[in-house]
Parts: C-alpha cells; structure tokens; sequence
C-alpha cells in the first residue's frame, strides 16, 4: 500500500521541488558509471554519505547535506522522489520557495541527526532523501491532515486505488518507522527508521509556528483539516480488477 498522488493542487509552480528532484536524478545518474567499481562506490559513500562513527568523531558533517542527494538505486530513488513529488508541492505552495528549500534541508540536516545519535558508532553508510521527505509529510500532516490522498493498495492479485484522508496513510507511516526503530539494530544497516521518525517530527515542529500564525486550532475548525482551494478530481479515482466468479 502507498501513497500515488493527492487531491491537494498547489497554487503557485513548485520550482523548488522540481529542482530537487532534478538535482537527486543527476547525481544518480552520475553514479551509474562507479556502479558496478565496487572500490570506487565505496569510497564515494565514505566521501559523501552519513557514516555515524565519523560524525561522532567531529569529522564529516558536510555528508549531512550530500547525503540527502545520494541514493542506493532505483526503485530508493522513484519511491523518494513520488513522496516528494506528492507532498512538497502543496508546502511549497504556503512556505514560498526559498523558506520551502530552507525547510527541507533543515528536515533533511535534522534526520541524519536523528540516525546519528541512533548508532552513533556505526560504520555503515546512509544515504538517502528519505529523512528530509518525512519532514516534508510532517508538515503536510499539520497543514492538510483530511486532504484525500489515492492509495494504490496490491494484495496478489487484488489491485485498487482508493482515497483516503492524509492524517490516516502519514499516522500509519510514521508509527510503521517508530516501531519499525524499536525492533531494528542500527548498527546492521538497512532501513533508517529512527532517521525516518526524527525527519517526521521536526517537520511537524517546525511547520507548527506556521500552523499556529494560521490560527491553530481555530485554523483547522475554519478549514475543517482540508485544503482551503477546490480538490483535485481525477477522471479514474478508483479502480478495481474484475472478479471471476467459479462455475
């Protein structure tokens, strides 16, 4: 089950989000060449992702940026970038472009944080945009909680895209990392849960003077946790395969 689109259009062109998610394919893209050159990968993630040892040891803290432009393959970087493409627009849209790229850097810097204090000794490699977008669906939890998001759901051979409100899909999302965290070893590598967990609450925290500029509580009686604009309709808002029933 995941997120493929919402119902949440964006007021003005997201530039900053579609310069981010041109800037992490080039620099994948530039990769691809070292792929395959093991030593060569090694040592472009020794030079450029959050390896936590060496930031404890006061040495590295550049990879707390490019980091945030590396990714392990492709299905890491679609699966990164759909997140981004979804939820960054509709932020950008009430932030502006310059405080949206500000916020997502900060999320992003703030995440690997978070993994840092984690594993603090470990030597294993992370990259990732994936602690910054978290803080990107922190945001949009506070500032859009009840606008529709289209969940494609896939159980064998079960396909069906349906809405849902955001605060339902971002809430499971962000207990799947926290207790995702609780039962992982972070010194083994693998998915950076707490890193995930930590980008999602300093997005909510920061994103929350601006809920509370809006009114707070009082915003979301106003607005009734929708976006305040028309929503989105699709022409295929659900879809279903047909059954066959046995004879």
């Amino acid at each position: 089950m995941f997120p493929i689109r919402d119902h949440n259009p964006s007021g003005r062109t997201p530039y900053v989000v579609y310069g981010l998610i041109a800037a992490n394919v080039l620099v994948f893209l530039s990769q691809l060449g070292i792929m395959s050159d093991g030593r060569a990968l090694s040592q472009l993630y020794f030079d450029w992702s959050i390896i936590p040892a060496r930031i404890s040891s006061g040495d590295g803290y550049h990879t707390l940026v490019s980091s945030i432009f590396l990714h392990g393959g492709w299905m890491h970087l679609a699966g990164n970038m759909l997140f981004l493409w979804i939820f960054g627009d509709n932020l950008e849209d009430k932030l502006g472009h310059g405080r949206f790229l500000a916020f997502y850097l900060a999320c992003g810097i703030g995440a690997g944080l978070v993994h840092v204090l984690a594993a603090p000794v470990s030597m294993v490699p992370t990259v990732g945009a994936s602690g910054a977008i978290a803080g990107v669906m922190g945001g949009y939890l506070l500032l859009f909680p009840r606008a529709r998001v289209d969940i494609l759901l896939i159980l064998i051979v079960f396909f069906r895209v349906f809405a849902i409100p955001a605060w339902v899909m971002l809430a499971a999302w962000f207990t799947m990392q926290f207790i995702g965290g609780l039962g992982a070893d972070p010194d083994a590598g693998g998915v950076a849960y707490w890193a995930h967990a930590g980008g999602f609450a300093i997005g909510l925290a920061l994103i929350a003077p601006v809920w509370f500029r809006l009114g707070g509580p009082a915003f979301w009686s106003r607005t009734h946790g929708l976006p305040q604009h028309p929503e989105t309709r699709y022409r295929l808002s659900q879809t279903r395969i047909p059954r066959v029933p046995r004879k």
